[in-house]
């Protein structure tokens, strides 16, 4: 097996600047800016006005935060399931651990406020043709364990990361990936004092020169570029890390533990052999430019012709006095209705506007945001509404896909994190149920659950799948959720209790108290309705003097 070299600060910087090429070649830097400047509202930035006034009617952020909202809902949430093949662990033992691994998905979530987190990121993909996930464990965070940290993740831009094969969109199949961003240089020499770097490195670091700056980094000049390079070890089959500047090395190549590159990537839609994505917005800018412009020209032709002009005759009206009310004198008699006359306005054409509305409405109705998704239409039939919301939305099911699988991918990154630098924490651990009947009226609930010590470096032997459970999040899928329920429980098919821990949030106030007192009230009803009588057990047979009706049955049939 072939030696795997160590990282330099030159072969870093190397990669970097190849990298820097290639998306310099196929446009990404202007193509971000453009988009970004058109989602924003600077639409006039780079467009010859050429004395045209510059109205600005942004219906591209409307249709893009309404297929991101569409595509990102309130209710997602990760189920990790234990594999059948799994053989050397007990059933029950592996149910515990997947339960485990629930819980801390959703303290994750909650945490790292991860709807919000995948709402930008899918806005980057949408405006910038790709959205990145980066997710690192940050051991400084309290967290009331042996073990101190919990894990990050945040949002990158994608002109920030950089993949060793271009070509290929894969992640977890990159020979390295580059993560670049712009430090202080106090932040910098920080974080290389941490690391322990001589002083000629330390005083070496100094803020990037202006042939190494974009026009976003020539704003200030007291930054860094500062660069994170990924890399897979033949040997431990292992991510390291090593981080340098342009001279400096800041951190020494450093073994994560980690399996997988704590990366996820999306791309808006595919490009064939490059791992950028074409953004929605690209393809719309035009429009968006006619629109802007036929606006602008219909405004300059209302202020210069929309309002009506008076013609009078010079030779016999020495100055027209506009004045209300005010005189005029004119020289010499004879007809006054040749003296002054009022010139009509010119007419726009309506064609002008309905052009507008049909570019305006063929656009959205091309991405899926039509006026019935959009909640432009009356609401005068709940299922129409549905139907049609949801046919609205097919062309958006790729997209949506794509983002359920980029979320189970951060969920192995998640479980990954998990083995390598959570170590002994305390967890609630389902206490197993005792077998034959319980006691009426007893809570097992309450009593399933304690906390004890669990090691989270177990996972590392025993695989787990990944599933994804969504809700709808829109308003018209809560109606006919509401709908369904209220029907199930006319129809007596559903207890209230059940009604009411399944109704959307918001309908009822106080809901849990309500469920707590209903649930109380049963609890109660079959404490007082004493035990249950057990109908597999024999009925004794009376004995004694006499032929009694059981005894001759008995007898007759020879059953009991």
């Amino acid at each position: 097996m072939r030696k795997q070299v160590k990282p330099t600060v030159e072969a870093v910087w190397k990669r970097y600047d190849r990298s820097v090429q290639f998306n310099q070649q196929i446009g990404l830097y202007d193509t971000v800016r453009k988009n970004e400047n058109f989602f924003i509202g600077r639409q006039w930035e780079g467009v010859e006005a050429n004395g045209l006034p510059t109205p600005v009617f942004n219906f591209l952020k409307r249709v893009v935060l309404f297929q991101v909202a569409t595509i990102t809902s309130d209710n997602i949430a990760m189920q990790a399931s234990p594999l059948a093949s799994t053989s050397q662990y007990d059933l029950w033992d592996i149910d515990q651990i997947a339960d485990v691994i629930n819980k801390q998905f959703q303290a994750i979530f909650e945490r790292n406020q991860l709807v919000g987190l995948l709402r930008e990121y899918m806005r980057n993909a949408a405006v910038d043709g790709d959205g990145c996930l980066y997710t690192y464990f940050d051991p400084t965070v309290e967290n009331g364990q042996a073990v101190k940290g919990e894990i990050v993740t945040e949002v990158i831009e994608n002109t920030r990361v950089h993949f060793g094969n271009p070509n290929s969109r894969a992640v977890q199949s990159q020979p390295y990936i580059l993560l670049s961003r712009r430090m202080t240089v106090e932040d910098a020499k920080d974080l290389a004092e941490e690391n322990g770097v001589s002083e000629e490195d330390y005083e070496a670091i100094a803020p990037d020169s202006e042939d190494y700056r974009n026009d976003a980094d020539n704003l200030t000049d007291d930054k860094v570029t500062v660069l994170t390079y990924l890399y897979k070890n033949r040997e431990t089959k292992t991510v390291w890390s090593y981080v340098c500047t342009r001279k400096v090395q800041l951190q020494k190549p450093k073994d994560t533990g980690l399996t997988l590159y704590p990366i996820v990537w999306l791309n808006w839609d595919y490009i064939q052999d490059n791992y950028h994505g074409q953004a929605m917005i690209s393809g719309l800018i035009p429009n968006q430019i006619f629109i802007n412009k036929l606006f602008a020209m219909s405004m300059i032709s209302l202020m210069t012709t929309a309002y009506p002009k008076i013609i009078y005759d010079k030779t016999r009206i020495k100055g027209w006095d506009s004045r209300v009310g005010a005189a005029i004198g004119v020289v010499g008699g004879g007809d006054m209705n040749n003296v002054a006359k009022i010139m009509d306005p010119a007419q726009i054409s309506p064609q002008i506007a309905q052009f507008i509305e049909l570019a305006v409405d063929y656009t959205q109705s091309f991405l899926g945001a039509s006026d019935v998704a959009m909640g432009d239409t009356r609401p005068d039939n709940t299922s129409a509404i549905v139907a049609l919301q949801r046919a609205s939305n097919i062309p958006m099911e790729i997209t949506k896909q794509n983002l359920y699988r980029s979320i189970e991918e951060l969920g192995r990154i998640y479980i990954d994190h998990m083995r390598n630098y959570y170590g002994m924490r305390y967890v609630q651990i389902k206490m197993k149920v005792p077998e034959g009947p319980q006691p009426l009226g007893m809570q097992l609930p309450d009593l399933s659950f304690e906390n004890q010590p669990f090691d989270f470096s177990v996972l590392a032997e025993i695989p787990v799948s990944i599933q994804l459970d969504v809700g709808a999040s829109s308003y018209w899928s809560e109606i006919a959720c509401q709908q369904t329920l209220d029907n199930l429980l006319m129809q007596g098919k559903i207890e209230l209790v059940d009604y009411l821990e399944r109704i959307p949030n918001g309908y009822i106030t106080k809901k849990q108290e309500l469920i707590e007192k209903l649930k109380g009230m049963q609890q109660a009803m079959s404490s007082a309705a004493g035990p249950v009588l057990d109908t597999n057990e024999e009925l004794p047979i009376p004995t004694g003097k006499g032929n009694g009706a059981l005894q001759r049955a008995i007898n007759e049939t020879g059953v009991v």
